[in-house]
């Protein structure tokens, strides 16, 4: 086993490394930072053991000792154990000094270098810390007042160097190395950027210069550009559509990724309250396994929703198995869940409702296998029955109230929309938060999620059109950006 110094990056998921994500999957301890993205954590897996040791510049922090202790312990233990650290560990991350612990315990242990918040900040900020004709260099430099970092820095030296001076942790000394740099020859007028929670979707950009950089207010954590290249603007992150926006996903953890990372991708600021979870069948799923076994005999297999198909084909060897037998799915996600194992619907409603799919399909006689949630509305089943079908609906599983954090809850109070992608949705977030927590703006993937919301006493701001996670999307920035 071994330990693992990993570089998450300065915030934003997407700048981890494939390494670092290979690592975190198989993960039995993971000691992180308080930089690290709550998203960061939910790569490994969920039985691990997660402990915080972040450090804050004026509240309470671990001691770095305690830090190399419980790497060395954990390793010990024969665990795999990963030290998840904002940016890189070996650029102002003190991952040296945990590596050192670790060497002289004779404990094993990896680097997994991460992107460096020096770079990847002002980049997100639209600033190149080189530019042809402005800087040919860029210098890094820690700006914290420990007394090793104060006795070794020459700022006078780091001025007259030239080019761009990017400064880590100098958010509370900034008065200070102003004043040394313009005292090493840096003009008062030198443009200064400041960029709070870089690469993060509540990243704020302050411009200034060297003069007025320490009456600015600054706030921790910040990376500060000095230099020509500050007065760049090629700002893209911040202009994003969706970007200061707080948008509440409320689907089961497990389905929630293509949501969260198409509305993250516009720039909001994604807070995922998962207030269902996917359990299996009441009768821990035999009456799945049966019907799995039978699936052939069917002239028809209905599926409503892609955990259907993803239940009933684990009981499936090939799609060989179906047969003779069609496949009708109620909307285009559940026939993409289809297309996946390689198997086509031979029918998808213009609408993505029980209704339409009812209103389209052929008249019996015949028989019809319908695996859905234990709670699904009876309508798909009794329209195939009025039509002349003979229907075995079939529990797949349950939707059971998840338990999103605390934290999660306080986030959403203070969102600006949410976001609702089935009934059991709507009804989980109120039974887990209440109707005073529900954003201003509330979005319905579709009429029947739309009915019951209002039926629950929530005004529906806006619905998707087509009922898909795209045309929710759509629906949120059109309503947002209106």
């Amino acid at each position: 086993m071994t330990v693992h110094l990993v570089g998450a990056g300065p915030g934003d998921p997407g700048l981890l490394t494939l390494r670092g994500a290979e690592v975190l999957r198989r993960a039995d301890v993971v000691v992180h930072d308080r930089l690290s993205q709550s998203s960061l954590l939910d790569l490994a897996p969920v039985g691990a053991e997660r402990i915080s040791v972040g450090k804050s510049p004026r509240g309470p922090s671990t001691p770095q000792e305690e830090i190399n202790r419980l790497l060395v312990e954990k390793g010990r233990a024969g665990l795999e154990v990963v030290r998840l650290k904002g940016g890189d560990p070996f650029v102002f991350g003190r991952g040296g000094e945990e590596a050192a612990a670790l060497a002289a315990a004779g404990v094993p242990f990896e680097v997994v270098p991460g992107v460096t918040s020096a770079v990847a900040v002002p980049a997100y900020a639209g600033i190149p810390v080189t530019h042809r004709g402005m800087s040919t260099s860029f210098t890094v430099v820690t700006g914290t007042d420990a007394p090793w970092a104060s006795s070794e820095t020459d700022w006078e030296s780091v001025a007259k160097v030239g080019g761009t001076i990017v400064i880590l942790m100098g958010v509370a000394t900034r008065a200070t190395i102003a004043q040394r740099l313009i005292g090493g020859g840096l003009a008062p007028d030198t443009p200064v950027a400041a960029v709070r929670w870089g690469t993060r979707p509540d990243q704020r950009t302050v411009r200034t210069t060297l003069a007025d950089l320490g009456e600015t207010d600054v706030a921790s954590p910040a990376v500060i550009v000095v230099g020509a290249v500050a007065a760049i603007d090629l700002g893209w992150y911040e202009h994003r559509p969706l970007f200061g926006r707080r948008i509440v996903v409320t689907r089961a953890r497990a389905q929630a990724s293509t949501l969260a990372s198409q509305l993250a991708d516009l720039g909001a600021d994604v807070v995922e309250v998962p207030t269902i979870d996917i359990a299996d069948a009441s009768d821990g799923g035999a009456a799945l396994v049966d019907a799995a076994k039978r699936v052939g005999s069917y002239d028809w297999v209905v599926f409503t929703s892609t955990n259907a198909v993803e239940r009933l084909l684990a009981h499936v060897r090939d799609g060989r198995a179906f047969g003779a037998a069609k496949l009708a799915v109620v909307g285009s996600a559940t026939a993409d869940a289809l297309s996946d194992a390689r198997l086509v619907a031979d029918l998808v409603p213009d609408r993505f409702v029980a209704e339409a799919l009812v209103d389209a399909f052929p008249d019996g006689p015949g028989t019809v296998l319908v695996p859905q949630a234990a709670d699904a509305r009876p309508v798909l089943a009794d329209g195939l029955r009025a039509k002349g079908w003979s229907v075995d609906v079939v529990e797949a599983y349950r939707t059971v109230t998840g338990r999103p954090s605390a934290a999660a809850l306080a986030a959403a109070r203070d969102a600006d929309a949410i976001t609702f992608t089935s009934s059991s949705t709507v009804a989980g977030y109120l039974e887990v938060a209440g109707l005073d927590a529900v954003p201003p703006v509330v979005a319905s993937i579709g009429p029947i999620t739309t009915r019951t919301a209002k039926e629950l006493g929530l005004e529906v701001t806006v619905e998707a059109d087509p009922s898909t996670v795209a045309g929710l999307v759509e629906a949120v920035l059109r309503t947002l950006s209106s």
